[in-house]
């Protein structure tokens, strides 16, 4: 029996669904939750929900929410503890509780569906797949094989989310992302698409990705840089994107403080370094950090310091050195640095 037909019968046994979003869940993520819950919908599950925690700050995040209308709930820990029998928890786009979610560490799990690395998963179903570029590939499998209604909505959230998680299918794609938005062409909004893909950037974006590009340090073929305090978390990536894109780097790290933590993103094009797992390498004492080759982040969270002054010079540079450090013998950079 194929992986799509086993999860739609377990879902023909239920009678509610609850999808639970990682933290500040993207177009992957929410693609994927609204794609699980019209498989859900068609299995005969009248009760579906999809919860988030986090925020909904990257501009093109916000415009999906918004132009899709995707109805989403705060995450609620009272919905999930002690659920009857026939209420099952899905993980998309995230696979274990705890990580890089608000769900507590226990908690029995019977869906998970993820391309991203991870171990320790347990569920009921599990669709784990690293080798794909995007969890909405896996998702528009499903939804093609089962032959579920794919409205513009659903295929435009699809395939939008597809070409986001690749970078326009540079970063990570396989020949199943390819087949996937073919499958969803004929039914994709492309004006829709288009709007998608363009949103209007705020000015405090534009100011976080100035700070990290002027507070850049450049070692080897390696770019780090840092932001500060900043309540643009969804900035971070996007300057990693933009730096990463610099003549002669080819990993790019970029960190700020976010509320209680210290969030990072990385991207890297040098075959010689799996930027995952050296940032796993680099913080998983601490918090919780990983990701593919390609590309990865993290989250630590700052504990004892939380109630610091953020914006405090001495603190923030405490951090700074810090995060370098650890960043400096993960990566294995020279202790020499140069500007650029």
């Amino acid at each position: 029996m194929s992986r799509a037909r086993t999860l739609y019968d377990l879902l023909a046994d239920a009678d509610a669904l609850t999808v639970v979003c990682h933290n500040n869940p993207d177009p992957d993520c929410l693609s994927s939750a609204l794609a699980l819950g019209r498989i859900a919908a068609a299995a005969g599950v009248d009760e579906r929900r999809i919860l988030y925690s986090g925020q909904i700050s990257h501009q093109q995040n916000r415009a999906f929410v918004n132009l899709l209308n995707v109805d989403l709930q705060p995450f609620d820990p009272a919905a999930i503890r002690n659920r009857p029998e026939g209420s099952l928890l899905a993980f998309v786009d995230h696979a274990v509780p705890g990580a890089n979610n608000e769900v507590p560490a226990d908690t029995p799990v019977d869906v998970v569906i993820d391309h991203h690395p991870a171990e320790g998963i347990e569920a009921r179903f599990v669709d784990h797949r690293e080798a794909v570029g995007a969890t909405a590939t896996i998702l528009t499998e499903y939804v093609v094989e089962l032959d579920v209604e794919v409205d513009s909505t659903l295929a435009t959230a699809l395939a939008f989310a597809i070409r986001r998680e690749t970078l326009g299918f540079l970063r990570g794609a396989t020949v199943a992302e390819y087949e996937a938005v073919i499958d969803l062409y004929d039914r994709t909004d492309l004006d829709l698409l288009r709007r998608l893909s363009t949103p209007s950037v705020s000015g405090a974006t534009v100011d976080t990705i100035a700070d990290a590009v002027h507070n850049r340090v450049v070692r080897g073929s390696t770019l780090v840089t840092g932001v500060g305090h900043t309540s643009e978390r969804d900035a971070l990536p996007q300057a990693a994107d933009y730096l990463a894109t610099l003549e002669g780097v080819q990993t790019a790290v970029v960190f700020g403080i976010v509320d209680d933590s210290v969030q990072l993103s990385a991207r890297s094009t040098d075959s010689r370094v799996h930027v995952g797992n050296a940032l796993s390498a680099a913080f998983d004492d601490v918090g919780s950090a990983g990701g593919h080759r390609e590309m990865g982040g993290g989250e630590i969270p700052l504990g004892i310091f939380a109630g610091y002054d953020l914006d405090d010079e001495t603190f923030l540079d405490i951090v700074e050195r810090v995060v370098t450090r650890r960043l400096s013998a993960a990566l294995g950079l020279d202790d020499e640095e140069s500007g650029d």
